[in-house]
């Protein structure tokens, strides 16, 4: 009888630990990584390419800044239902560079896509231990980043923001696409007429741009008299100007002329790679 009665507790004991067990597993919270972490680096390098473009988009820029001492580490691959796959070797390096790359590359809606970029960046966070990012986008790339940037800038379990590179930014709208040549005037100020309304939702949300960000804004001019990059008028990108000044710690524009100043050109421009890394590092 007292065998019996010590067998009933024993199993009650062991009913309670697992439930008590499951209930600790259940608590969890659901987007804590289940990989081991590797630390890739505390500063990490984000590419984003532009509309209908891909890996072969950043691969010149990362090319050239490999040969000043980065190194690519990871490719962060985003699913067009917004799942993020990661290629590569995933080490500390000084300078870690992350290549990212849209599959559905040519989706018009920078929301989503700075929902993507979001996702990328917590799981650099919570698995890469990154604390800080710099971005280079080029072209549509850009809006993905400002949106984000304008989403995020406080949020506590993603990286800090420390300077980004702009290349080619149709940050008022694209010739052909809602814009013409010399359509857009800009105020002192940097403020676009007429503005878009994408542009029109960034301006609303400026003063939610991260605090103490360096800012480099590449533009080109292909010098035919358009005053653009034969698809981005210049005061379109300039107008990055307005969102960004105010909060960013620094503000510089630079711009190239001639055939390799071209929209797409621009990424495959030596002296524009050059510009990006001795901004950045």
């Amino acid at each position: 009888m007292k065998l019996k009665r010590w067998v009933v507790i024993a199993f009650a004991a062991v009913v309670v630990i697992a439930g008590a067990g499951w209930y600790w597993y259940q608590e969890q919270p659901t987007d804590t990584p289940t990989t081991e972490k590797t630390t890739i680096g505390q500063t990490a390098t984000l590419y984003l390419h532009g509309y209908s473009g891909g890996a072969g988009s950043t691969n010149t820029l990362i090319r050239h800044a490999e040969q000043s001492g980065a190194t690519k580490v990871l490719t962060a691959t985003v699913a067009k239902n917004g799942k993020v796959s990661w290629q590569g070797n995933a080490r500390h390096v000084s300078k870690p560079i992350v290549q990212v790359i849209f599959q559905d590359n040519v989706n018009p809606d920078y929301a989503k896509l700075a929902g993507w970029l979001t996702t990328i960046n917590r799981e650099l966070y919570q698995r890469y231990g990154v604390r800080q990012v710099n971005f280079v986008a080029h072209s549509m790339g850009n809006m993905a980043v400002m949106f984000y940037a304008t989403q995020n800038s406080d949020h506590p379990k993603l990286p800090k923001m420390r300077a980004y590179v702009a290349i080619a930014g149709h940050f008022d709208g694209i010739i052909g696409m809602g814009d013409e040549p010399h359509r857009i005037k800009l105020a002192p100020n940097g403020y676009p007429t007429p503005p878009d309304e994408n542009y029109a939702t960034l301006a609303r949300m400026r003063d939610r741009f991260p605090k103490n960000v360096k800012v480099l804004n590449i533009y080109g001019d292909v010098d035919d008299g358009s005053d653009s990059d034969g698809r981005v008028a210049n005061n379109s990108s300039r107008s990055l100007q307005y969102l960004v000044e105010g909060r960013a710690a620094s503000y510089q524009e630079k711009e190239f002329v001639g055939k390799k100043a071209q929209h797409s050109a621009l990424h495959e421009n030596p002296q524009v790679a050059k510009a990006v890394d001795n901004f950045i590092w």
